[in-house]
């Protein structure tokens, strides 16, 4: 995956979604988007070789080792997509709010001694990909584990049994409630323009259908 597909998929002419970044060298940064579409789920994010490999996961990440959470593979996000939140407007793709939920850094359980991108790189190549977060809410060993006899994109993120784990997560009860007030307005108003300009082209039509 490239950005093309992500650049693709947009009008940069109405949403605020950036079109680039260029990554610092050092630390490699993850982030985790509670995002509010027409189905809310987390964008889970990190930083490899230069972009943000990204995975939508439905439920949210959990730090419970019990939650084998869904994660579907999307396209590569630009790096300055880190530090994105907001609206993204009715009729646009993935229009919802954006909210960041965590941020932190990640590394790599076993690095090797190799190079971080091309080790993360072959391990996602390979299926499984285990990683240390520093987050404020996601800390500690998680592994990204690609699902077989499934869609090609279809993984499971799941937290490891370690002194951060806990029995019972949700990741909305960690979500502060005008954020999931604000969610559900703009669902709504996204909900009613999608109407509007789904009418408006239903009038078009007939009109040009007749003399």
């Amino acid at each position: 995956m490239s950005l093309s597909e992500y650049k693709k998929k947009r009008n940069f002419k109405e949403t605020t979604e950036p079109l680039t970044g260029a990554p610092v060298d050092g630390k490699h940064i993850f982030v985790v988007q509670r995002h509010h579409a027409s189905r809310l789920h987390y964008d889970f994010r990190l930083e490899i070789n230069g972009v943000l490999k990204s995975w939508a996961i439905p439920k949210g990440p959990s730090m419970n080792p019990a939650d084998k959470r869904l994660a579907m593979e999307v396209e590569d996000h630009p790096y300055d997509y880190k530090d994105f939140e907001g609206t993204i407007p009715a009729g646009n793709y993935g229009a919802g709010t954006v909210y960041i939920w965590d941020k932190g850094t990640f590394e790599l359980m076993n690095p090797n001694g190799k190079s971080f991108d091309k080790e993360a790189l072959r391990e996602l190549k390979s299926g499984d990909l285990k990683i240390v977060m520093k987050g404020k809410k996601l800390k500690g060993e998680f592994a990204l584990v690609k699902m077989k006899g499934r869609e090609e994109n279809a993984w499971l993120l799941i937290k490891h049994k370690d002194k951060y784990a806990v029995d019972e997560y949700n990741s909305e009860d960690y979500t502060p409630e005008r954020i999931k007030a604000q969610g559900e307005k703009n669902k709504a108003a996204a909900k009613v323009a999608k109407k509007k300009i789904s009418d408006r082209s239903g009038s078009k039509a007939g009109k040009e259908g007749h003399p």
